[in-house]
């Protein structure tokens, strides 16, 4: 039913409705018609797209999942209890929820073995840290060939492992660890996961050309290759360590300014061309007439060295890259060994993770969808969440107030214990100089 209601809503707009249909004809009608509809779609999409495993953790779910019983003998192993968590957008909504403090959690289902080569891989899951978790795990891992999976834990191989992995304040790194031929290879980007207390979908896209994607809640948080964000194969290309700066190669990006030959001795003032000689002006009286000075517009001041942009420049040079002699392509790079299981193997300090929605499949649309249904209830869950915030800064706030009315009291009492002994011991004290006092006193009588 869940493929059908995300098939449905894909193929119509939200304004189309069963609600619109029921108006004109009855229930059955309705829904037949709304299955003739469909039926070529439904075909199409089922040749195209394969679901190879869906959890959303309803009835009969324990079937399909194995509890392991590794670190039990340790006292160590912690258990899952299915519920919808603490604040749930849908209350009918349930996942499997870790439920011991300071505890190893394993547990796996069995599929029907499936290869992703000449295929996509979509991997995805939703996960909620209702707790402080303080430090602990909660990724997902794909297995492959024979798995005891009463004895599946942290020493299992696996082919791939995927989510997030949170220690205090530091780390809040988002994993996606693959295994090559029995090496296990992280991603070498730094990618951060989300530590709020709602519930996130982590989505992990492997593509046939080896190129991947990785979305959080639907939105892309980061993309590439395999052959350069994983350190499987050689890189193609190198250095060459051979390789010289050409002589003529001119990096300087700025030179000073040559000062133009004759700078020093273009003249500050020069006459005015435009002035003329009164026609009053006698040179016998006055001398030889010459027209006033002017500020020579060619002058510039004294010079100053400056920089200006080099003509020649080529740039900063840099090292070009060879092809590698020591790389060697593998075209089933992006290919995992065959997956025959799904777990949740993590250990955490603070237990309250709230696993749900896994799926596995090939269609990247599909496994939107399937995020878009899960959140038509974000409102409701944010809602819960605030009201469930509201009652546990209440009863932290009552707890502060009875710690300090206890604290109150038992200050009384020390205080009133002490002015006791005091007034007990001043008592004694008085006696014992009365009675000294009134010996003397008889003595002289």
């Amino acid at each position: 039913m869940h493929v059908l209601h995300s098939i449905i809503s894909h193929i119509f707009p939200n304004s189309v409705k069963l609600k619109a249909c029921r108006s004109l004809v009855p229930p059955q009608m309705a829904k037949l018609k709304v299955l003739q509809l469909l039926l070529p779609f439904l075909l199409f999409w089922l040749s195209a797209s394969e679901i190879i495993f869906e959890e959303r953790f309803e009835d009969g779910w324990q079937s399909r999942w194995v509890r392991s019983d590794w670190k039990k003998s340790e006292g160590k192993a912690g258990s899952f209890k299915h519920t919808a968590g603490k604040w749930p957008g849908d209350p009918d909504d349930k996942g499997i929820q870790t439920n011991n403090d300071a505890s190893h959690f394993a547990i796996s289902a069995k599929l029907d073995e499936f290869t992703n080569k000449n295929r996509t891989l979509v991997l995805q899951y939703s996960i909620r840290f209702e707790q402080e978790i303080e430090c602990g795990g909660g990724y997902i891992k794909l297995l492959s060939g024979f798995v005891n999976q009463k004895k599946f834990g942290g020493d299992t191989p696996y082919s791939l492992m995927f989510g997030p992995d949170i220690c205090g304040s530091q780390t809040k790194k988002l994993h996606v660890i693959h295994s090559y031929q029995g090496q296990n290879y992280p991603l070498k980007k730094e990618l951060e996961c989300e530590t709020d207390k709602l519930t996130h979908f982590y989505t992990f896209i492997l593509r046939p050309d080896a190129t991947y994607s990785i979305l959080i809640d639907n939105r892309e948080r980061d993309s590439g290759s395999m052959y350069t964000d994983w350190d499987i194969l050689p890189p193609r290309k190198i250095k060459d360590v051979n390789a010289k700066k050409p002589a003529d190669w001119d990096d300087r990006e700025y030179i000073e300014d040559v000062k133009p030959e004759g700078y020093d001795s273009i003249p500050k003032e020069i006459p005015d061309p435009n002035a003329k000689q009164p026609d009053n002006w006698d040179e016998e009286e006055d001398g030889v007439w010459k027209p006033p000075k002017i500020p020579n517009p060619d002058y510039k001041g004294p010079w100053k060295r400056k920089k200006v942009k080099n003509p020649n420049y080529k740039g900063k040079w840099k090292i070009p890259y060879i092809d590698n002699p020591e790389f060697e392509d593998d075209p089933d790079l992006y290919v995992l060994k065959p997956i025959k299981y799904v777990g949740i193997e993590v250990w955490q300090v603070k237990a309250g993770s709230l696993f749900d929605n896994v799926l596995i499949c090939d269609d990247p649309s599909y496994a939107k969808q399937v995020v878009e249904e899960v959140f038509a209830h974000r409102e409701a869950e944010k809602e819960a969440f605030e009201e469930a915030e509201k009652v546990r800064k209440a009863q932290e706030e009552e707890e502060s107030r009875r710690a300090r009315e206890e604290g109150e009291r038992r200050r009384r009492e020390r205080g009133y214990d002490r002015r006791h002994r005091d007034r007990e011991r001043y008592r004694d004290r008085y006696k014992r100089y009365r009675r000294d006092y009134m010996d003397d006193y008889h003595d002289e009588l």
